[in-house]
């Protein structure tokens, strides 16, 4: 018997055959990690000497410089993105065809050009002498495309009774736009422009290509600086400390993320508005004397 109208509930032979399954994923998984630990013990990535260098407060000084110089870009790269993918968003829903043609060819053209190409040919053609520019430019043309999109879905997602009957009372589209279609549609956008802004953050790690001491800059300049012990170079405990930032922030936003839709979902529910318990007409109290 079905238990659900989207598929059959699994019988007897096909649950043992997905406990199965399941098993030889799991002992697969365990192997294969089991043998990419020994394979870095065997060539001695996880020898003590080669973690001694963080225990050094210039170690740590020069990783805390690195985030700070990450976050400071990131920062910049997230507010000029969001400016851009709204000014790009309402440039397309414009009703004037040829504003809305160009804007339509910025945001594919920005969004189909590889975002690393995109910064080097910015730091090689403009920006030589100021390379964090062009890593926050780049970083700005290429997301801000995409938070034009989610702008622009967001706000068509919104039922178009809502702007009909807006105009029906006599609002201009500007009014209506900034009184009851973005309002509604910040709801559904909030958690996708959140987890764009993660992918953001993520992206500022190009910077070592043009040669910008952001975090993962400095963390490859360190590895590749630190004396060898033993014939092996400090690649592998410099990948799980700068891996393990990189992931700690990333989770930080994806939380942000997580708690702004939980945010939104109880306020979608609302609660009915406390009724004044000395009011006559409510209470049935008559006002006879």
């Amino acid at each position: 018997m079905s238990g659900s109208v989207l598929y059959d509930v699994p019988g007897p032979r096909a649950r043992v055959r997905n406990r199965l399954y399941g098993a030889l994923a799991t002992v697969a998984l365990v192997a294969l990690i089991g043998f990419i630990l020994y394979r870095l013990d065997d060539t001695g990535q996880f020898q003590a000497g080669l973690w001694d260098d963080y225990e050094y407060a210039e170690t740590q000084q020069r990783i805390v410089d690195g985030l700070l110089t990450t976050l400071k870009t990131f920062a910049i790269a997230a507010v000029l993105s969001l400016a851009l993918g709204a000014l790009l968003a309402a440039a397309r829903l414009s009703d004037h065809k040829p504003v809305r043609w160009a804007a339509t060819v910025v945001v594919e053209f920005f969004r189909a050009m590889p975002l690393l190409i995109m910064i080097f040919l910015l730091y090689a053609a403009v920006f030589t002498a100021d390379p964090m520019w062009a890593l926050i430019i780049g970083l700005v043309l290429y997301n801000g495309s995409v938070q034009a999109e989610i702008f622009r879905s967001g706000i068509n997602a919104v039922p178009k009774g809502q702007s009909e009957a807006a105009y029906a009372i006599g609002l201009r589209k500007t009014q209506v736009m900034a009184s009851v279609l973005v309002p509604q549609a910040v709801r559904s956008m909030l958690p996708s422009i959140i987890s764009q802004l993660v992918v953001t953050l993520k992206d500022t790690s190009l910077g070592f290509i043009i040669l910008y001491e952001e975090l993962l800059f400095v963390g490859r300049a360190f590895a590749q600086q630190t004396p060898p012990v033993n014939g092996v170079y400090a690649f592998i405990p410099m990948v799980i400390v700068f891996g393990s930032i990189y992931i700690l922030l990333c989770l930080a936003l994806s939380s942000v993320a997580t708690w702004v839709e939980r945010r939104t979902q109880r306020s979608r529910k609302g609660a009915p508005p406390a009724m004044p318990a000395d009011d006559p007409a409510l209470t049935g109290d008559s006002a006879h004397g």
